[in-house]
C-alpha cells in the first residue's frame, strides 16, 4: 500500500494542507502554481473587489477550458467516425465488385 503524502499548497494567500497519494504531488502543485498566476493576471487586469472574485474568474477560466477541450474532442470523433463510415463503404463497394 502506498504512503499517504503531507503537502501545503497556498492559493490566494492561504495555506491549504492536504493528505495526497504521491502521484498526485506533481499535478497539485503545478495546478496551485496556475490558479496563482492566473489570479495575479487577473488582479493586475481587472478591477477585483476581493479574492473571492479572483478565484470565481479563475474557476470560471479553467471550467470553460475543459469544457472546450470536450467539445473540440467530441466534434474530433464525430469527424473520424464520418471518415470511418466513408472508408467503410468504399472498402464495401470495392469488395462487392469482386
Amino acid at each position: 500500500m502506498t504512503e499517504r503524502l503531507k503537502i501545503k499548497l497556498s492559493i490566494a494567500d492561504r495555506v491549504y494542507p492536504l493528505t495526497i497519494d504521491p502521484a498526485q504531488e506533481e499535478g497539485l502543485r503545478k495546478a496551485a502554481k496556475n490558479i496563482e498566476q492566473l489570479a495575479k493576471k487577473f488582479e493586475q487586469n481587472y478591477a477585483v473587489r476581493d479574492k473571492q472574485d479572483v478565484l470565481a474568474m479563475c474557476a470560471l477560466q479553467f471550467a470553460s477550458k475543459i469544457e472546450q477541450r470536450g467539445i473540440e474532442k467530441q466534434e474530433d470523433n464525430q469527424e473520424v467516425t464520418e471518415r470511418l463510415r466513408a472508408l467503410e463503404s468504399l472498402v464495401s463497394s470495392k469488395l462487392s465488385t469482386l
